[in-house]
Parts: C-alpha cells; structure tokens; sequence
C-alpha cells in the first residue's frame, strides 16, 4: 500500500511509546504518577500498533503471502530468541531463560503477527460485523483457560486479534473520517478522562492490558470477561482517538515509520542493560523528561541506515543493505584511485 504521513507519523509514535514504556516500567511500583502514565501508555499503544498491522495486511491470504511472512517473522523471532537468551544469560538473567516458543519479553508480537496473517486466511471469508464479533468472543474466552497463556503466544494472538481484524476491515478513507474537528475535540476529552480515571481509580493489575494471564491469574475468575470487554471498549476508544490526532503532514522523522520492526527488536537490549545496571530511576520530572528524550533517542539510533545495514541480514534475512554499502565502498576506492 501507499505510504501515507499519519500511519507512518503514527507507527513512530508508536513506537516511542512502546521503548519509553518499557524504559519507565521498573519505576512504576514507588510512583502513583508513573503508574498512572506507564497504565495510560499500556491502554492503547499495542492495541493501536496492532491495528495498524492489521490496516496493512490488505494483501494477506495466499499460500506465497504466508511463505514469504514466515521469512520475514518466524526466522527473525528464532534468531532474535537465541540472541536474548544468550544476552539474558551474559547479564546474568538466568531465570528469564525461555523455551523455544515461550518469546522473550517483546518477541511475543513477531509470533503473534504471524498468527493473526494465518487466521485472517480464515476470518476474511467472515461478513466484517459477524467476525470481528466473534474474534471478541474468542478474546474473551480464553481468559477463562488457565493453560492459555505465554506459550505459542497463545493468550496474546487470541486476545489482541480483534484490533488486527477491524484494522483489517477499515478503510483508509474511513480511518481519515476520524480527524473530522468534532471527534478530535471529543478525542483529547476521550484521552484525558481515561489519564484520570486510572490515577483515581482502585488499582488494578496491569496484566489486564496485557493480554497474557488467565482471569483466575487475575483475581477474577468469574467476572474477568466482563472485565476484558471493559478494557476493550477503552482501548479501541484509545486507539481511535490516537489516530483521530495524527498528523497527515510528512516531517523529518515521518519516514521513520517504516522501520520500527528494526526499533522493537533491537531496543531491548539497550534498555534491559539499562535496567540490569539500575540506571533506570525516577525522582522528579526532569527524569521522566531525560528518559522520554533517551527513548526518543534509542528510536532514532535503531532506525539509522548504520544499523538497519548491518542488521538486516538478521532481521530480514537479505543483504541488500550491505550490498549497496559495499559496492558504494568499492565505487569510492576506484575513484580515488
């Protein structure tokens, strides 16, 4: 599909949110403020990414479309499994080692990904309504089995497949219809009532916005689906009011969004080495503005034409970076010489 700004300003958004929110996470249990704004980031950032995912998978169905997916994102979760082990293991995690199909930490989406691409084989076949009725179904079941969770990914492909879906559904037209001045108004309403309702509200376990624990795991083994449906609500309303907001004007960075695969799974190491180190420490709002800035820097650094060169190879299973690198290298000698 065509490029345009305000999936591209959104995915580098995105993506900001999601290395800052992983860089914030080990101060959240001392701070009521940042609890309050890493539960705000966690309401919509995935759901929304995941949307997005969706929106792009028009293409998606075919026996060559699956093939070509498991290169892009079953080999690079194999690889990327093996070099976070190795890495948990040289910064002495050696609790946070992991079975093959048990994803580390991030890489949960890769498999997940790949997933939602096999069962839209299934669902595109669906009426629109009916289907994404029933992915909600499915979400919400699964809470009530406990054995579905971290491995395969299982609990997060169920429960984050109905934003892949209407991602999937909606037009581009219908996605631009959001930034009408009446709903962009009722957005940042939509936005700043749910930052207030999480700072008010009794606390509440943040595996609920994550997708991957039973309701029993939960503490709500009866009510957990009513539950799960609440937090759907919130995170669609999120994620629409997220892109209601976006910008459809191309800026210096817009062009970042399309390599935030390279950001998210590269930045974990930067950021659990920070976090192994205990450098990751909150005490007053200059913080919160240092850390937003080091995310923001991390985004840049790991979308640099540098790294994308030299870690293609791993991340895409292709060379074309390096080649063009190499006969650049060669066409400067022969120049010079």
């Amino acid at each position: 599909m065509k490029r345009d700004a305000i999936f591209d300003n959104a995915k580098v958004l995105l993506i900001f949110l999601v290395v800052f929110g992983h860089m914030i996470q080990p101060t959240i249990s001392g701070s009521d403020g940042m609890n309050t704004l890493y539960m705000w980031i966690y309401t919509f950032h995935m759901p929304a990414f995941i949307f997005l995912a969706g929106f792009f998978a028009k293409g998606s169905g075919n026996k060559n479309y699956i093939l070509k997916l498991a290169k892009k994102l079953i080999l690079p979760y194999l690889i990327f499994q093996t070099i976070y082990t190795l890495f948990f293991l040289f910064i002495g995690k050696s609790e946070w080692l992991n079975a093959p199909f048990t994803p580390h930490w991030s890489l949960w989406f890769l498999f997940s990904l790949f997933c939602w691409h096999i069962l839209l084989v299934i669902f595109k076949k669906i009426p629109a309504l009916l289907g994404i009725t029933l992915s909600i179904a499915i979400g919400v079941g699964v809470g009530y089995f406990g054995n579905i969770g971290h491995e395969f990914s299982l609990s997060r492909t169920f429960v984050f497949f109905p934003f892949f879906l209407i991602g999937y559904w909606l037009t581009k037209e219908q996605v631009k219809s959001w930034r009408r001045p009446a709903i962009r108004i009722a957005s940042v309403g939509i936005m700043t009532a749910v930052a207030v309702f999480i700072a008010f509200a009794p606390e509440f376990d943040s595996g609920w916005l994550l997708g991957s624990k039973s309701y029993e795991t939960l503490g709500a083994p009866e009510l957990g689906g009513i539950y799960r449906f609440g937090v759907y609500l919130v995170a669609l309303l999120m994620s629409m009011s997220l892109m209601s907001l976006m910008p459809n004007k191309h800026y210096s960075l817009t062009e970042l969004g399309g390599q935030t695969l390279y950001v998210y799974l590269l930045h974990g190491f930067i950021v659990q080495l920070l976090r192994q180190m205990e450098w990751v420490q909150v005490n007053n709002v200059f913080d919160v503005a240092a850390y937003a800035i080091l995310s923001a820097l991390i985004v840049y650094l790991l979308s640099t034409g540098t790294i994308r060169t030299f870690t293609q190879p791993i991340i895409e299973g292709r060379f074309q970076l390096l080649r063009k690198q190499w006969t650049q290298v060669n066409n400067d000698h022969y120049r010079t010489n």
